[in-house]
């Protein structure tokens, strides 16, 4: 019979931060994956925990996890952990993940730690609906698709960053999303957390005067709905009625569906707009 992989999350800076069952479980499997041993060692001491480890990074994560996958086919139990938090989010926890669930071999996740969540439910922003974007791609082309996603986004955004970079990533933030307000989390929960509510133009003032130290949760608010609505209906102020028209019946849509369309859009009746048509029509 085939082992389990547990996906075991570790602190995110509190040592206090990591649950009885994930502790007995790295004492009891075979094997731990660490995604950097020098790391995770100084945690499984403090513990006591004695579990054999081996790397899993980023750089060995195809080749390793293959050989991972035939100790746990072996009927090996092994645990995953990253270098704080949850596996498998914004970590090659995921491709490891995958191949044993494609192999068949049954995995499960131990609640603990994440900082995305953690950053969230303390940052007074929407919590409802977010989208997690872990750190921005660091190639050029990439980066803008995703900033240029990011800017009609109407969920609560949640991004990492480290501190050589926030100030760049702020300001390509402040350019594309606009003087947007977000809960900058800062080294949580350990001894120097902080959290402050600003604004994008904000977190530039103060970090012009404050060197950026620290693991950084940017927690910013989505596009206001009401904002989006305003902004379609200057697009569609800005066209003629009988542009308006054309730019649904280009798309194949019948006169009629196209005139409730219109109306939908411009917030009158279909009547109105007959009337307006038909009256264009007739001075034409």
């Amino acid at each position: 019979m085939a082992g389990t992989l547990f996906l075991c999350a570790t602190p995110i800076g509190n040592l206090e931060d990591i649950t009885y069952r994930t502790l007995r479980i790295l004492k009891e499997v075979d094997l731990i994956a660490a995604e950097d041993t020098r790391n995770s060692i100084r945690l499984l001491n403090h513990f006591a925990i004695k579990t054999p480890m081996t790397s899993y990074h980023e750089f060995n994560k195809v080749e390793k996890a293959y050989q991972l996958l035939d100790k746990l086919l072996e009927g090996q139990n092994i645990a995953l952990i990253t270098d704080a938090g949850t596996p498998g989010i914004s970590d090659p926890g995921e491709e490891l993940v995958r191949i044993c669930l494609d192999a068949g071999v049954t995995v499960t996740s131990l609640p603990g730690p994440a900082a995305c969540i953690t950053a969230l439910t303390m940052s007074g922003q929407p919590t409802r609906r977010f989208a997690f974007e872990a750190f921005l791609p660091r190639e050029k082309k990439e980066r803008a698709a995703v900033l240029e996603e990011l800017k009609e986004e109407t969920r609560t955004i949640v991004l990492y960053e480290a501190p050589h970079h926030l100030v760049k990533t702020a300001e390509e933030l402040y350019q594309i999303l606009g003087n947007r307000e977000l809960s900058v989390c800062r080294e949580l929960t350990k001894i120097y957390e902080e959290n402050q509510r600003t604004t994008l133009e904000g977190l530039l003032t103060y970090y012009k005067e404050h060197e950026p130290r620290g693991e950084y949760v940017l927690v910013i608010r989505g596009k206001d709905r009401k904002e989006i609505k305003e902004e379609q209906q200057r697009s569609w102020d800005a066209l003629t009625l009988p542009q308006h028209m054309a730019y649904y019946e280009e798309q194949g849509i019948a006169h009629k569906e196209a005139m409730k369309l219109v109306a939908k859009d411009r917030g009158v009746s279909k009547r109105e707009i007959y009337q307006k048509l038909h009256v264009e029509d007739h001075l034409e």
